[in-house]
């Protein structure tokens, strides 16, 4: 029997026998759980919290259908946080929707595999009435750049955007602005931005003597302004940035994919490596849902979503972000929902999202707070007002809740806000905290993903387009008649590096025995890297989208 069959019902409506006894509840209680009493699927948060005690015939759920009108998922370090992920991931997964959760510190890989029963577990069940039993989901697990133990997950450089890019490289407005220029020249001229050697070659070339009569050509753009986005990408490289940009590129379409058995396959996405560049994958993971957005076909009002994606650490995203790249995410926010799309925003409190973007969020679920400075009392009254009037003293509440417990308002089947209810969460039924490394390296290699984006792959692009080919005293096969820019030597760590560096020191799994020739040849990366590249000779034009990424499908 499949963990999808012994999961506890979700889509059942308020049974008989269990509305009878909720009729014992308070009036408030009974007012507040009604709320949640929905007909159709749900997924099962936990139970009521009243006047101090915890209420099981109170169920507080959220309707399947909802999750695709976005929410948020805050609260203050160590409140239990991840563990409403893993709790509401789990659940989509059975009802057969995927997932992409950010593993921040490490500890999300446990999604995978059946949790530990214990005395804690036993009695967080019973006191919310639930029937608790151990499942794990079927997960993939990348890491960024391949700097983990995950499958690789690269963008190159033109799929990107200068919109995201300049984030990165944390250029003002008027240098995002020239980027933008910069690449609008690369696409107009063939010169195909794989990783960022090729960004810095083309900026090179344009701030060369041989170059500036093109810089001329290019309307806004000041040598002295391309100098500084060149010694920026030079610096970015410095700091070991290269492996994250390339080929094979990451297909954003593998987030949506389902196991044989129907469940919704978890996407984990290991962070750790890269906790201390913040402004790199909050941004690669807004590109990751600017992509979705790009790719995914309209649903409208579907029964269930497509994907639902956490996007954890959420403050980083909005740091120092400016006008153009807030307006952009608050854009693609309103519209990915018609897609089939819901994101979750992970984060301490609702003042680290701009007011436009919490406005969309329909669904909360926010965990303890505190108030020991002036600045988190400042912060907690600013909480307090962005929740529908109730009947409880929601400062006091927010301050005092336990690990574990929440204040919680979903949207409801007709898309109005339910009652704010403090509520006991339930359990996780998989592990919490990490699976141990070695079973971790042997999922990632078995994964049918893995030979396809492993290895990375070295084709010709704007770099050996702008640079002769050293070893013959020519110009590269195909190449643009550009002289060599003065400063574009072949950064460390870039293409051309080994497997095993790019993968871990990892070899390469061998092709399922039962795979056919065509099939290993036509899933391979060096395959999808040419057909990439003659579908660019056929059609350079590139039309760039809300965060200037490229919506050519590559």
């Amino acid at each position: 029997m499949s963990d999808s069959e012994t999961m506890p019902s979700a889509a059942a409506g308020t049974a008989p026998e269990e509305a009878a006894r909720a009729a014992a509840l308070p009036r408030e209680a009974l007012e507040i759980a009604s709320g949640y009493a929905f007909a159709g699927p749900a997924l099962d948060l936990g139970a009521l919290l009243w006047d101090g005690t915890c209420l099981p015939d109170a169920q507080i759920r959220v309707p399947l259908p909802m999750l695709n009108r976005h929410g948020l998922v805050a609260g203050a370090t160590g409140t239990g946080k991840t563990k409403t992920l893993q709790l509401i991931a789990e659940q989509l997964s059975a009802q057969g929707v995927p997932v992409f959760l950010a593993d921040i510190k490490g500890d999300v890989s446990g999604i995978s595999a059946p949790g530990e029963p214990g005395t804690k577990v036993q009695e967080r069940a019973r006191e919310v009435g639930q029937e608790w039993t151990p499942g794990g989901c079927p997960a993939e697990f990348y890491a960024l750049g391949g700097l983990g133990h995950g499958i690789p997950v690269r963008a190159t450089v033109t799929a990107f955007g200068p919109v995201l890019l300049s984030k990165v490289l944390q250029l003002n407005r008027t240098q995002e602005q020239s980027l933008g220029l910069i690449f609008h020249y690369a696409d107009q001229k063939g010169l195909e931005l794989v990783d960022l050697k090729d960004l810095r070659a083309v900026v090179a070339f344009l701030t060369s003597d041989e170059g500036k009569q093109e810089l001329k050509g290019i309307g806004g753009l000041s040598t002295a302004t391309a100098g500084v986005i060149l010694r920026s990408l030079t610096a970015f490289e410095a700091q070991g940035m290269s492996p994250f940009f390339g080929e094979p590129e990451f297909d954003t379409s593998e987030l949506t994919r389902t196991a044989p058995d129907g469940r919704g396959v978890v996407s984990v996405l290991e962070l750790p490596a890269v906790q201390e560049k913040p402004q790199l994958f909050s941004t690669f993971l807004m590109w990751l849902l600017a992509d979705l957005f790009h790719d995914l076909p309209e649903v409208g009002d579907a029964d269930k979503p497509k994907l639902v994606f956490f996007f954890d650490e959420a403050h980083l995203l909005f740091n120092d972000a400016s006008k153009a790249f807030l307006d952009a995410i608050t854009q693609t926010v309103r519209l990915i929902r018609s897609k089939g799309v819901g994101v979750f925003f992970v984060t301490q409190t609702p003042k680290d999202v701009p007011g436009d973007v919490l406005a969309q969020l329909g669904n909360r679920v926010q965990h303890a707070l505190r108030a020991f400075t002036p600045d988190d009392q400042k912060a907690l009254k600013a909480t307090v007002k962005t929740f529908p009037d109730s009947p409880y003293d929601l400062e006091e509440v927010l301050t005092g809740l336990g690990t574990g417990e929440a204040v919680v308002t979903v949207l409801s089947e007709k898309g109005a806000p339910t009652p704010v209810a403090a509520t006991r969460l339930r359990a996780p039924r998989s592990l919490m905290g990490p699976v141990e490394a070695g079973a971790l390296d042997q999922a990632v290699r078995v994964s049918p993903l893995y030979g396809r984006y492993a290895q990375a792959v070295d084709r010709e692009s704007a770099y050996e387009k702008l640079t002769p080919v050293q070893a013959g005293g020519g110009a590269a096969s195909g190449s643009q008649p550009f002289p060599q820019p003065s400063s574009a030597p072949p950064s460390s760590g870039g293409r051309g590096a080994s497997e095993a560096a790019r993968s871990g020191g990892r070899s390469r799994s061998r092709p399922k025995e039962d795979a056919s020739v065509v099939e290993q040849v036509v899933g391979s990366g060096l395959f999808k890297s040419l057909a990439r590249s003659v579908g660019t000779q056929i059609g350079r034009e590139i039309t760039r989208s809300i965060f200037g990424t490229a919506r050519k499908r590559r």
